[in-house]
């Protein structure tokens, strides 16, 4: 089996014998018997830590839960400056955590029910991997968008009945945050744990618009004029 992987602005091919094993596993084998300088994160190898996503044939994998193929082109995830081979700064990631509010800033005591914490199941996976992150053309056009995995750590919070703070977390992504989003859905099918960010950014969009908020990027100037009424 032959896979190439980005390394700078060159792809280097490498064979190994190896089958029906992890790409970890089989990145783990060439760096310890082929080429000792392959540079790459991992951590838990279990899908539960993040840090091993990567780029494989244009689509966001996770490593230690991807099956290699004979052919496969290994880069590391987009958006997110290189440090060396596949391994990225994480530290815009964390910025715009720190950006949307995108944690617990006060919570009420009580028994939450079983409705209640369905609510926030699926948000609270999120594993931080960086796939959305990576997957999300709006970076292109705008390098301080907030980001899909961002916003659906808000939404986990905003929809949570715990949360005390929810006011200022929705203030935090109405500029580069959820109305940047294009609703585009790529950043669903990369997502490992089976989150969908942009059905939370449309949930964050009407919780906007009922707290008076709107699309601060919609012109309304001019008016139509109705038999003297402009609207």
């Amino acid at each position: 089996m032959e896979i190439s992987i980005l390394r700078g602005e060159e792809s280097q091919a490498y064979n190994v014998e190896l089958e029906n094993i992890t790409l970890l596993s089989v990145l783990n084998h060439i760096k310890t018997k082929i080429d000792p300088t392959l540079t790459f994160s991992h951590g838990c190898r279990s899908g539960v830590c993040g840090s091993c996503a990567v780029r494989v044939n244009g689509r966001e994998q996770l490593m230690c839960e991807y099956k290699p193929c004979d052919g496969d082109v290994i880069e590391p995830i987009r958006n997110a400056r290189v440090i060396r081979d596949l391994v990225v700064d994480t530290s815009s990631i964390e910025r715009f955590i720190s950006c949307a509010n995108a944690w617990s800033e006060g919570s009420r005591e009580g028994c939450v029910s079983e409705e209640e914490a369905s609510r926030i199941e699926t948000q609270t996976d999120c594993i931080l991997c960086g796939s959305c992150y990576s997957a999300c053309p709006v970076y292109a056009v705008n390098p301080d968008f907030i980001g899909p995995f961002a916003l659906t750590r808000v939404w986990r919070y905003v929809n949570d009945v715990r949360e005390e703070r929810s006011d200022g977390k929705m203030a935090a992504v109405q500029t580069n945050g959820i109305w940047d989003c294009t609703l585009c859905g790529e950043c669903v099918p990369v997502c490992p744990q089976q989150i969908a960010p942009v059905q939370d950014i449309r949930m964050l969009r009407n919780k906007s618009g009922m707290m008076g908020y709107s699309d601060p990027t919609m012109s309304y100037g001019g008016g139509l004029d109705f038999g003297g009424v402009t609207f």
